[in-house]
């Protein structure tokens, strides 16, 4: 089993930042990638950004040059520094890891609320 704790949402103006953590605990032995997703209301779940085990980096369009996403290995830890936030931005974030134990498992963390105001 695998519990994926997020944190660091809220309300900000547009302009501004939030960053966005995420820890993995449980029955892991390795963490293969780990990425957070968005969905908006009336809209479908979309990868905002994923980080391998190496270190390589994958970004949806609408958040290239604006977000960062980074992790720490030791802690098994994954973060999302959000700048420049717009309206559009606004949804709830979640976490999603792919992990190594006696199989591969993905877990996704239990959402947390990015609010935008114009």
């Amino acid at each position: 089993q695998v519990q994926l704790v997020e944190s660091g949402g809220g309300l900000v103006q547009a302009g501004g930042s939030l960053r966005l953590s995420c820890a993995a605990s449980g029955r892991i032995f390795r963490i293969n990638s780990m990425g957070w997703y968005r969905q908006a209301p009336g809209k479908q779940r979309e990868l905002v950004a994923a980080i391998t085990s190496g270190g390589s980096t994958n970004y949806a369009d609408s958040v290239k040059g604006r977000f960062t996403i980074s992790r720490d290995n030791a802690k098994n830890t994954v973060y999302l520094e959000m700048n420049s936030l717009k309206p559009e931005d606004t949804a709830v974030y979640y976490c999603n890891a792919e992990t190594v134990s006696y199989g591969v498992l993905t877990t996704w963390g239990q959402g947390t609320q990015v609010t935008v105001s114009s």
